[in-house]
């Protein structure tokens, strides 16, 4: 249940442990097996695991800090190219999964990019068996158009997921899985703007959002 921005932060926090959770497992898990292994092979593979799930903690953990954070500061601003920096280790880790990017350099507001990383994150979530995730904004004066579109073998949106992007999912059913739905439509809604999605499609997933600042 959500009553408050505490509970939404609450439930934020969740999905951050819930990703952090298998990159530190594994990291324990080889510290445990490094210190048993004598053989200088597994004990390189040891490292190597420790190596990659660091990277994988510290990838996601940067992320999250733009994305549900106070990351770049308390500037109105934000560069295009640091979401890109946080969100191309996200959506290549599995090397399954290409992303096409399409936003101009010029710096977007900070609500913009927060919405951006969120739609981003719901959409790869979405690519169950990889494929392409494309990220496109457009600006004029006052307004920033975002267009995220996923494509792949599998798309997979949870229905409650769906319904928080519509606005049509009451505020008591917010989880920490449509979180970050519920943040982005209601980041894009101030002002008069919009989140859109398309009908349900087996191996495409569209998401536009309109911001007006």
């Amino acid at each position: 249940m959500m009553e408050s921005e505490v509970d939404l932060a609450s439930l934020l926090c969740s999905r951050l442990c819930h990703d952090l959770l298998s990159p530190v497992g594994a990291m324990n898990n080889g510290l445990e097996l490094l210190a048993d292994e004598h053989d200088p092979e597994m004990r390189q593979r040891c490292m190597d695991l420790l190596a990659e799930s660091a990277k994988s903690a510290a990838d996601k953990l940067k992320f999250f800090r733009l994305a549900f954070g106070a990351a770049g500061g308390f500037g109105s601003e934000v560069d295009p190219a640091d979401a890109k920096a946080v969100i191309e280790p996200l959506v290549t880790a599995s090397g399954r999964t290409t992303l096409d990017w399409a936003v101009p350099p010029a710096f977007m507001p900070k609500r913009a990019i927060k919405i951006l990383l969120n739609l981003v994150l719901l959409a790869n979530d979405a690519l169950v068996r990889g494929g392409t995730l494309f990220v496109g904004t457009e600006s004029r004066e006052g307004e920033h158009e975002i267009v995220i579109r996923a494509s792949g073998p599998k798309i997979v949106m949870d229905e409650a997921i769906r319904a928080t992007l519509a606005g049509n999912l009451d505020a008591s059913l917010v989880d920490s899985r449509n979180a970050a739905a519920w943040m982005a439509r209601n980041l894009a809604i101030r002002g008069g703007g919009v989140v859109q999605l398309a009908e349900p499609d087996p191996e495409h997933l569209i998401i536009g959002a309109l911001i007006r600042t």
